[in-house]
């Protein structure tokens, strides 16, 4: 059944390491164990990723904290849309595989990575999300600084559980929790980049699993105020088997909107020209004006990523559950194609 949603509050894997039930959820019913896993700790990967942009301000921020088995990536990006420039730093460790403990669940617990050179907390309170953050050195010596509040009141959010096709103890788990209105400031040489939640919304990507060594995958997401209400989505597509379940969705006023799937449309002549995103059911029609290629590529042997984050303004329209349509103009987000192998 294309779509199908999960409903009742079971563990994630059974216990030959498959999924309970593929599929889709509004908030983390299927509970997640680590010690479940029918896999080596090398395989394993847990990550939280925040995304914070001021459409005010014209400005975004990103931090990674993530635990991938093999290697850990934890980051943190500086994004100027009005330049446009973009600055990111990133710290690798070997071989983690756990040693981080990050949380089981998004509902509680602290995300922390500490050492001598970047101090970073996800700290989860009743209806809300803290990131702190300094990172010494971040850029010509100078030092990045934040404290920056997510509110999260009772919302809804996008969870999928997939499998893989080609080996069935591979799984992703992941929750997408959109329109958490940002407040708090952020320092880097100099300037105070300061976030106003009438305006300003944070993203959080949760994501646990065990995936195959070589995916590709299309991502995106944004969020804003339309009508005078929150609205946001989340798009996406590429790895694992979707057939029960795809990520696309709305979220509109706190209530979620499913959607069935998405295409993206990139030029072959270059991911700063502008794109365009068609759906099967006609309810996300849009085109995309970029701004900024937060492009990297690492080739090392084992470890392969090319990936393409692609920052612009969203336009076009969005049709929710009842039949209401949703204008959306140059809505400042993101849209993304990343090929792994690790």
């Amino acid at each position: 059944m294309r779509n199908h949603e999960v409903t009742n509050v079971q563990p994630l894997l059974k216990e030959d390491g498959t999924l309970r039930e593929p599929g889709w959820s509004k908030k983390l019913v299927q509970v997640y164990n680590r010690e479940a896993i029918k896999a080596p700790k090398f395989r394993i990967k847990e990550w939280d990723y925040y995304l914070v942009i001021s459409n005010e301000g014209n400005f975004g921020l990103a931090f990674t904290i993530s635990d991938d088995g093999y290697i850990g990536l934890q980051s943190v990006s500086l994004l100027d849309f009005s330049k446009p420039c973009e600055h990111t730093e990133t710290i690798l460790n070997a071989f983690p595989m756990g040693k981080l403990k990050l949380p089981r669940t998004s509902d509680e617990g602290d995300t922390i990575y500490i050492d001598k050179r970047l101090q970073m907390r996800f700290l989860k309170l009743p209806e809300q999300r803290r990131i702190m953050c300094r990172f010494n050195n971040f850029k010509d010596g100078k030092p990045f600084e934040c404290d920056i509040t997510l509110e999260q009141p009772e919302m809804d959010t996008m969870v999928i559980a997939t499998p893989w096709k080609e080996k069935k103890t591979a799984f992703y788990y992941n929750q997408k929790i959109n329109c958490m209105r940002a407040s708090g400031t952020a320092t880097f040489d100099g300037r105070e980049y300061k976030f106003n939640p009438e305006t300003d919304f944070g993203t959080l990507d949760w994501g646990r699993g065990v995936w195959t060594y070589d995916n590709n995958w299309y991502w995106g997401s944004g969020n804003g105020i339309v009508n005078g209400k929150p609205f946001g989505f989340n798009i996406g597509y590429g790895f694992g088997d979707t057939t029960a379940a795809s990520e696309n969705i709305l979220f509109y006023d706190g209530k979620c909107h499913k959607l069935d799937d998405i295409k993206f449309n990139i030029p072959e002549s270059s991911y700063t020209d502008p794109w365009t995103f068609t759906s099967s059911d006609g309810r996300f029609e849009m085109t995309f004006e970029p701004i900024i290629d937060r492009c990297a590529k690492i080739d090392v042997k084992v470890i392969v990523t090319d990936q393409h984050q692609v920052f612009g303004k969203m336009s076009g329209k969005a049709i929710l559950d009842d039949g209401t349509v949703l204008e959306v103009k140059d809505l400042l987000c993101f849209a993304e194609d990343v090929h792994n192998k690790y």
